[in-house]
């Protein structure tokens, strides 16, 4: 028995949740039980909500900086966790992942350049480059034996064209997968050939399975971190997506003053102090909140793979090496995506993602959210087997 209780169900509704409150907006009904949106209905680790509170206690909210002590733990966390040896100065702020690629898109590329990425994808990384007037250039992954592969013939093929940074999601979402050594560091070298930058979205690399363990790939060479805009958040691993804090982690000086210059274009400066806040407790208390989330959530996957082969064959779940998503396989119903939607939510009354939404790749898949209580979880495999049965 661990310290802290997974099981206990909590009320988010009338909270101004994503995932809670905005099934009409997304679904177009309130009936629906919402497994879709990536942030999980667990508390945080109470150091963290502990040193809001003291916080907020002291009752004066004034412009706030984000003392030295966030970045070195920071350094502290990445080295006990992944390994890895970074130096304290090589850490910027940003309110989050996707702000940070928009940044790192604007810093690194002129309009009109190529940005490359590997569908299906996190749908941001689509969004940042096109908006920020890039052209997409995609190298799909392969689907080989229920897993990803990469293509690299195609990856090198598209590097060719003149592909000026690629954006790298390890774990991948949103099928869960961890890119090895041999894979990160044939990425690297290509990319190191071909003179393309990698911003590597690494948000979720703290939620791994064990034996898997993540590799930062700017770590696997010191040549690899001068290309590399590394980028973490404690949103994902503890729940703390509302409260708006990421790092980007870039070693090389030149980048660094390029990505700040644009920040300050922007001007950001700072992030909010209880974002800041909720980071270093997190970073610097989590380890054993951490480690008993991961059993719990392992126990899920266990729970919903083993209830998906018994009972809805047709289905089949990608088993992930981390994250808390699930990449489940429908295309063997027949049923076109929209009629997969359909069944969800009219039918079953359950909230996914749709494949298609993660681009090239994603027909005919759904994503599912197994970052909630057993019991939930129970119910919401309970109402995927209505929708197809």
């Amino acid at each position: 028995m661990g310290i802290y209780d997974f099981h206990k169900k909590i009320d988010r509704l009338n909270t101004a949740s994503v995932k809670w409150g905005m099934n009409r907006v997304v679904f177009g009904t309130e009936e629906v039980l919402p497994m879709w949106v990536a942030d999980m209905d667990f508390e945080p680790p109470l150091e963290v909500t502990e040193a809001l509170k003291n916080r907020i206690d002291h009752g004066i909210y004034g412009y706030t900086y984000v003392p030295d002590s966030v970045s070195q733990t920071i350094q502290a966390w990445v080295k006990k966790r992944h390994d890895w040896e970074i130096d304290h100065s090589a850490i910027l702020y940003s309110p989050g992942v996707v702000p940070s690629i928009g940044m790192a898109i604007q810093a690194l590329t002129n309009h009109g350049d190529k940005v490359m990425l590997q569908s299906p994808v996190y749908t941001p990384f689509f969004n940042m480059i096109e908006k920020n007037e890039r052209i997409v250039v995609n190298s799909p992954l392969k689907w080989k034996n229920n897993r990803y592969e990469i293509d690299f013939a195609d990856f090198e093929e598209k590097l060719k064209e003149g592909v000026k940074l690629f954006l790298l999601c390890n774990p991948h979402n949103p099928s869960g997968r961890a890119w090895n050594r041999d894979e990160l560091t044939r990425i690297a070298e290509l990319c190191i050939q071909y003179n393309c930058y990698i911003l590597s979205d690494e948000i979720h690399s703290d939620l791994m399975f064990k034996p898997n363990r993540h590799l930062p790939i700017a770590s696997l060479d010191e040549r690899y971190k001068e290309q590399i805009i590394t980028c973490i958040a404690p949103s994902k691993t503890f729940n703390l997506a509302g409260l708006q804090a990421s790092a980007a982690i870039i070693p090389n000086k030149e980048i660094r003053s390029l990505f700040k210059d644009v920040q300050n274009k922007l001007g950001f400066f700072s992030l909010n102090t209880f974002g800041i806040i909720a980071m270093e407790a997190a970073y610097k208390y989590g380890d054993v909140w951490l480690e008993e989330l991961l059993v719990y959530l392992q126990k899920n996957v266990a729970t919903a793979t083993s209830f998906i082969e018994n009972e809805l064959p047709n289905l089949t779940v990608m088993q992930p090496d981390g994250t808390y998503l699930l990449w489940i396989d429908c295309r063997k119903l027949g049923l076109s995506d929209e009629e997969l939607k359909e069944r969800l939510i009219k039918k079953g009354k359950l909230g996914l993602e749709p494949g298609p939404k993660y681009g090239h790749g994603g027909e005919g898949f759904v994503r599912m959210n197994i970052a909630c209580t057993h019991d939930t979880l129970v119910e919401g495999l309970k109402s995927l087997k209505t929708a197809f049965t």
